[in-house]
C-alpha cells in the first residue's frame, strides 16, 4: 500500500500501529488505520462481529443508532440498517456484509447512505496475547475532492480517532 508518497507495510504480525491515514488512489479516497489491543483474537473478533458493539465505537455527535431489529447474524449477505446524523442532518445507512472470513476479516459495503461508495474491510491478526486490527476503507463522496477536503476528511478522521480512543478505554494499552 502507498499513501501517495509513503509505503505502508502489509498487514502482518508485528507491523506498527498506524493512526487514521487518508490518501487518494485513483478515483477513491482510502483510509487505513491499525491498532494493537491487549486481547487475544478469540476475544476481539467476536466483539467486532457483533454489530451492536458499533454503537460503543461511534462518537456521540453522530447519534448512531442501529435500526435493524432482533439478533443480527453476521454472514455474507447480512443487511444492517442504521441511522446517523451528519452535521445534524439525519441520514439512513444500509450496509451488506460482502465478505465473512472469521476470525481474520469481514467486509461491509454501503448500499444506501451518505457516500457514493463505502467499502470497509475489518482485518485482524493474531499475535498471541495481542491482536492487531486494521480498518481499510475505500470511499467516494459527492462533490469529490473539494467536499472531501472541506468536510468529509475531517469527519472520517475524527470518527476513526474516536474509535481508537474508545477501544483503548475498553481494553487498555498493549504491554511494551
Amino acid at each position: 500500500m502507498s499513501t501517495g508518497g509513503e509505503s505502508i507495510p502489509p498487514l502482518a504480525p508485528g507491523v506498527p500501529e498506524l493512526p487514521p491515514t487518508i490518501w487518494r488512489e485513483g478515483g477513491e479516497f482510502v483510509l487505513c488505520c491499525r491498532l494493537r489491543v491487549p486481547r487475544p483474537l478469540s476475544e476481539v473478533f467476536p466483539f467486532f462481529s457483533n454489530a451492536r458493539n458499533l454503537e460503543r465505537l461511534t462518537p456521540d455527535l453522530l447519534q448512531f443508532k442501529i435500526l435493524t431489529e432482533g439478533e443480527i447474524e453476521m454472514k455474507v449477505g447480512t443487511l444492517i440498517d442504521y441511522q446517523i446524523k451528519i452535521h445534524g442532518i439525519p441520514v439512513r445507512w444500509r450496509t451488506r456484509i460482502s465478505a465473512w472470513e472469521p476470525p481474520n476479516r469481514f467486509e461491509d459495503i454501503q448500499l444506501k447512505g451518505p457516500y457514493r461508495q463505502w467499502i470497509h474491510e475489518h482485518a485482524f491478526v493474531d499475535e498471541g496475547s495481542t491482536t492487531l486490527m486494521q480498518d481499510f476503507v475505500r470511499y467516494k463522496v459527492l462533490g469529490g475532492r473539494l467536499v472531501h477536503s472541506l468536510l468529509v476528511k475531517r469527519d472520517v478522521l475524527k470518527i476513526f480517532g474516536y474509535r481508537k480512543q474508545a477501544l483503548r478505554e475498553l481494553w487498555g494499552e498493549p504491554a511494551v
